[in-house]
């Protein structure tokens, strides 16, 4: 993660994309690290959320082309499992695109959001609404904005 923090905000552009699909490392540090090394809550603000947002837009993207014969054969889960989650997608729909910045199951819920259908346009813009949000509540943890 250092040679990232070392490429300024095009670093933290490309370690929150990362961070946003399954690469298992934390946007938050990275996003800590430069808004320390910088002092600039909007240069980080933008290249932080817009990297993280379209990193899970992608991951939106790979589960809308995911077929459930695929879910099925690579990962074992049965059919009925794909339809109760189904069910459960669908009670909040593209809602549960706010929540997408939450460690650990975000990645996973913006491939679910692509893989059961929500409505693209609206879950591109509430991906986008949660990860600004979490990036300008990190500025206003630490006083810079």
């Amino acid at each position: 993660m250092e040679w990232l923090e070392g490429l300024g905000y095009l670093g933290l552009f490309v370690g929150t994309f990362l961070a946003a699909t399954i690469f298992p490392f934390s946007s938050d540090a990275l996003y800590l690290a430069i808004l320390a090394a910088t002092k600039d809550p909007m240069g980080c603000l933008i290249a932080g959320t817009l990297g993280n947002w379209l990193g899970s837009v992608a991951s939106y993207w790979i589960g809308w082309i995911a077929k459930w014969e695929w879910i099925e054969k690579w990962f074992k889960v049965k059919h009925e499992t794909l339809q109760k989650q189904k069910v459960r997608i669908d009670k909040y729909g593209a809602w549960l695109a706010l929540l997408a910045w939450v460690p650990l199951i975000g990645d996973l819920l913006a491939i679910a959001l692509g893989f059961y259908r929500t409505r693209p346009a609206l879950t591109m813009v509430l991906l986008l609404v949660g990860k600004f949000v979490r990036f300008l509540a990190w500025n206003m943890i630490y006083g810079l904005f």
